[in-house]
């Protein structure tokens, strides 16, 4: 093989390595039209042209039924790791008792906070058994009862 034909080889080598590791970027969540639909004044607007424009919420307040919000998110993943979240937007629309908007926030990715689960075990009371006394646990116990009446009559002697 000639030098050049080689640096060609590994130049498309290298290339094909550089677009396999390109990254993936899913999108979830509510995503606007228009940027316009994403104009929701308060004092102006109202439950039905908010529904109108946005269409559903991604969710409603659990305990305040006059809170909607529009969650998206964007992820982006190399190869076979972890998705790291790029952007979060959520869109929080208050409505006063006579259902006009009293309150339009918005949230991003910096207002996020990591929660930390707690992965430790409740422990539960009663003895722990070995890897041998389960396997060999029941070895010689009979069963209380035998499944067939009949059987059991005729070992009695009935």
């Amino acid at each position: 093989m000639s030098r050049s034909s080689l640096s060609t080889l590994a130049a498309l080598a290298l290339l094909s390595a550089t677009a396999a590791c390109a990254p993936t970027i899913d999108r979830h969540g509510f995503v606007a039209d228009s940027k316009e639909a994403m104009d929701v004044k308060a004092g102006v607007d109202t439950k039905a042209t908010v529904l109108a424009r946005l269409g559903t919420p991604s969710t409603t307040g659990s305990f305040d039924e006059e809170s909607w919000y529009y969650l998206s998110m964007a992820q982006s993943r190399i190869a076979f790791f972890d998705p790291k979240t790029t952007e979060r937007s959520i869109l929080a629309i208050r409505f006063s008792a006579d259902d006009v908007v009293s309150k339009v926030e918005t949230f991003g990715l910096e207002k996020g906070r990591v929660v930390a689960y707690n992965d430790q075990k409740t422990p539960t009371r009663g003895r722990e058994l070995g890897f041998v006394e389960q396997i060999f646990g029941n070895i010689g116990r009979t069963p209380t009862t035998l499944a067939d009446p009949e059987q059991d009559r005729n070992r009695r002697g009935r």
